[in-house]
């Protein structure tokens, strides 16, 4: 179970979709990313060398690190926020041998950040609302996904990590209330047969390139895959059209 996960949710939906919006690579980025990391950790073993982990530098942070139209993006929220995107991007560091560039990073999270309040803000505007049932509906499948069993036990196991219930459950309204945004600015996200046998030849090509003995699983068997990534991609490029659009007649300033 992790914390700063949930306390940082709404920004990860909101990461994923951006990061969505950018990949096309289709259903062999993971058979890539698996490939890579199998690689490198085979030369370390090989060398003996093996890097010492990065540790999140947060020095100098602000107080405040951004505003958007009057509302504080403070420190505290910032560093949680700060913390679980560094765990993610040192791992990737790792496998790809690249260093980590954190000053990059804490500008990203600091825009994402600014992204997700100004999508808070718009879905406000709008008034959608996140039933106690929608907001059940979540909390159970977050057990399911945290292997936590009922939600009650997943709600007991965050609040003996000092989340209470209420804070919980604000920041799973605040998720539905963004899924509910995107959705009417995706509209309909469906890729056509067309669009998935496409990426499907893409994938076939990358896993050619990359010379693994991995097997490439037929069209029938990676099209559930493929249809979520095409879904993920194309309510990525919704939703950063969106951002870009709000920030344009917003009042943004970041302090980092």
């Amino acid at each position: 179970m992790n914390k700063k996960w949930l306390l940082s949710l709404v920004f990860v939906a909101f990461v994923s979709l951006l990061a969505a919006c950018n990949g096309d690579e289709g259903a062999s980025e993971d058979q890539e990313g698996k490939a890579k990391q199998e690689e490198t950790e085979k030369e370390k073993s090989e060398s003996g060398d093996q890097k010492e982990a990065p540790k999140p530098d947060l020095k100098g942070v602000p107080d405040v690190v951004a505003k958007v139209n009057g509302t504080e993006i403070k420190k505290e929220e910032f560093e949680k926020t700060y913390q679980g995107q560094f765990q993610q991007a040192a791992m990737q560091s790792q496998m790809s041998g690249q260093e980590l560039d954190q000053d990059q990073l804490k500008q990203q999270v600091a825009e994402n950040l600014v992204g997700q309040e100004l999508l808070m803000q718009e879905a406000e505007k709008r008034e959608y609302k996140a039933s106690e049932e929608e907001v059940n509906k979540m909390l159970e499948d977050l057990a399911k996904q945290q292997q936590a069993g009922s939600a009650e036990e997943f709600l007991t196991a965050l609040e003996e990590q000092g989340m209470g219930e209420e804070e919980v459950r604000s920041q799973l309204q605040s998720q539905i209330k963004i899924d509910k945004l995107v959705a009417e600015e995706a509209g309909d996200v469906q890729p056509s047969e067309e669009e998935m046998k496409e990426a499907y030849d893409k994938m076939k090509e990358q896993q050619k390139q990359m010379d693994t003995e991995q097997e490439v699983p037929s069209f029938e068997e990676a099209k559930p895959t493929i249809e979520q990534q095409l879904t993920r991609q194309k309510e990525g490029q919704a939703t950063q059209k969106l951002v870009d659009s709000l920030r344009e007649e917003a009042d943004v300033t970041v302090n980092l």
